[in-house]
């Protein structure tokens, strides 16, 4: 079933040319006068997408691989439960919908709490762009995916698991936009919406770990996670990597782990700096704000930093 995404790639193309053109005149309003008219789109840049390409093949190979060891994981479950559901029962397809999707929003949601997890994540929101392409700039180590559909192998044969699995990433694909602006209401107050993804790909305060919804954007109305999107956004990280190397955007961030961990004095800060929050240090609370307050009272200015982008190292991220 992880075929779909293959079979798929033509109209990823597609789409990312018929935004390319929709958006094209006025992205370069945007870049000729941005204090005129903040709220043009920003459209594409040529090394970012190319970054963004070259991260999807990639996990293309990486994650086809990683599937083959999924499956055979999956399988074992589900020939081991109690409770196997029948895929001709059409209450199997709804219920499934629902697993995979909330699924979707604990992995989501963990990825942006947990540093060694956001290692991983970090990759998607690395770019200062939004547009379809942007949708595919995905990570080169998607092994932590098994844990959290895992449950669902309980329950429904692996070939649907990843069959929801693909619907779920095809319909996100097209969250990737700033060609569409706010739906009707009663579809921003269920589904998540290319309103909804752009505040999730926001690096202001009010925006960060928000939206973590994949299909639906109900789990974010339900934990507190929701945010509407008003404030224009502004894309990226707290502090942008500044690099378009793939190698560098995909480990980058592993490696800033790895020497803070060095770094730290004893097993406790260790453990702090590889599972805790991104911005998390010593001596500072769980909560997610004040552990950002704290890291940049510590952080010396980033000479790379953009003139307009906050100070705070939310989301930490390798220089170039």
């Amino acid at each position: 079933m992880g075929d779909l995404i293959i079979y798929a790639i033509p109209f990823f193309f597609l789409a990312m040319g018929l935004e390319y053109l929709t958006l094209r005149h006025a992205a370069q309003e945007h870049a000729e006068d941005a204090a005129e008219n903040p709220e043009a789109p920003i459209g594409f840049e040529a090394r970012d997408t190319a970054t963004s390409l070259s991260m999807g093949v990639g996990h293309l190979f990486i994650a086809g691989a990683w599937k083959l060891v999924v499956l055979v994981i999956y399988a074992a479950i589900y020939s081991i439960s109690p409770i196997q559901l029948s895929p001709s029962d059409w209450w199997t397809w709804v219920l499934l919908f629902f697993v995979d999707d909330l699924a979707y929003y604990t992995f989501h949601r963990s990825h942006h709490r947990i540093r060694l997890f956001w290692a991983m994540h970090v990759v998607h929101h690395s770019s200062e762009h939004y547009n379809f392409s942007t949708a595919l700039r995905q990570d080169w180590s998607p092994f932590s995916s098994i844990f959290f559909w895992m449950p669902g192998a309980l329950l429904f044969e692996p070939w649907m698991i990843y069959l929801a699995f693909s619907w779920s990433l095809l319909y996100q694909f097209l969250l990737h936009t700033e060609a569409v602006k706010k739906l009707p209401r009663p579809i921003e107050f269920i589904f998540n919406t290319p309103s909804h993804h752009r505040v999730h790909h926001g690096s202001q305060e009010q925006y960060l770990d928000k939206n973590y919804g994949g299909i639906l954007i109900i789990w974010d109305r339900m934990f507190g996670s929701f945010e509407p999107e008003e404030e224009r956004v502004r894309y990226g990280l707290t502090k942008n990597i500044n690099t378009f190397h793939p190698v560098k955007v995909a480990y980058g961030e592993y490696l800033n782990i790895w020497r803070d961990v060095q770094a730290a004095d004893n097993w406790h800060d260790r453990f702090g700096y590889a599972f805790k929050g991104p911005g998390w240090e010593p001596g500072v609370s769980g909560d997610p704000v004040a552990e950002v307050a704290s890291k940049n009272e510590r952080i010396q200015p980033d000479p790379h930093r953009r003139p307009d982008g906050p100070d705070r190292d939310r989301r930490l991220a390798p220089t170039d």
